[in-house]
């Protein structure tokens, strides 16, 4: 039995699973910026957070399953998968570096349209003149708020282009492990690919492990639990279990509140400052989502 079956949920606890994971999500943002801005170097903050939640999600998935086992047959294509979420670790923990968590939120507004774009072209999914019409909306949004970046201009500029870079590589994952997930279920996959990718980023994180002062202050590292144990380990649990329950397209409903709550939440906590051009850049994020509705394909939970 699966733990989908092991676990009824009527709809209204379903929303409620969706909407805890998208607040997740959205807190995470802030919460990995003010961890960056406050001691831990970017390389070094990813390789022990990954090692942390890989190794209690191994737990988990081997309590409920009994096996982290998956086939020789899909090793190679699997190994492709942790190279482009291991890419994109690179991509989000740099972007927050360079530039401000609420311009890095609104950006990955266009997670949606990377994963039905590249969908399209891997041949999954075919789309009509309303998507490309979309498409293009929320792209001119992404122009408005880099160009309302400010501060830095190169700084942001790099922030900007690594924000993108960070949703084209989680949409390419999302897309590339629907194959494994008819085969697999995704509390093994998550499993799998957290210890893969965490073995990536200690061989690339080394020499900013060494040089690590771990002596952070206590905010830190509670902000360091819950970036852990929120977006890693708890939002897979409540995604997963809900979407079973409410199907994809009403989760997608959900998934698509993330970047503008966390740039609310950004602006908030951080004190960021958002200008009106970027403002009007997420308008048209949100109306380009809007627009293709429609065809959208549900994103997978970022593993930020």
């Amino acid at each position: 039995m699966s733990l989908y079956a092991a676990l009824p949920v009527r709809r209204p606890t379903a929303d409620l699973m969706l909407l805890a994971t998208v607040s997740l999500w959205a807190l995470n943002f802030t919460v990995s910026k003010y961890i960056l801005d406050h001691g831990f170097q970017p390389l070094a903050y990813s390789a022990v957070r990954y090692a942390c939640a890989a190794l209690i999600f191994a737990g988990i998935t081997l309590a409920w399953e009994g096996s982290l086992r998956v086939g020789r047959g899909d090793l190679p294509f699997m190994g492709v998968s942790t190279g482009v979420l291991f890419a994109n670790q690179l991509a989000f923990v740099y972007a927050l570096r360079f530039t401000t968590a609420s311009t890095v939120a609104l950006v990955f507004g266009t997670l949606p349209i990377f994963t039905a774009l590249i969908a399209r072209g891997s041949g999954v999914e075919r789309h009509s003149l309303r998507f490309w019409l979309a498409a293009c909306l929320s792209f001119a949004g992404v122009a408005l708020v880099a160009v309302g970046s400010g501060g830095n201009l190169s700084a942001d500029l790099k922030g900007d282009g690594l924000a993108l870079l960070g949703v084209a590589t989680w949409a390419a994952y999302s897309v590339a492990i629907g194959p494994l997930m008819r085969r697999y279920s995704p509390y093994r996959l998550s499993a799998v690919f957290l210890l893969a990718v965490t073995m990536a980023l200690l061989a690339a994180g080394s020499g900013q492990l060494a040089r690590q002062n771990f002596e952070l202050g206590g905010l830190v590292w509670l902000g360091f639990a819950f970036a852990v144990l929120g977006p890693l380990v708890t939002t897979n649990l409540l995604w997963f279990t809900a979407i079973d329950r409410v199907g994809p397209s009403r989760a997608s409903l959900f998934a698509n509140l993330q970047p503008f709550l966390a740039a609310i939440v950004a602006l908030t906590v951080l004190h960021e400052q958002i200008t009106m051009v970027q403002v009007a850049g997420g308008l048209a994020i949100a109306g380009g989502i809007v627009l293709a509705s429609r065809e959208r394909t549900a994103p997978q939970p970022p593993a930020e």
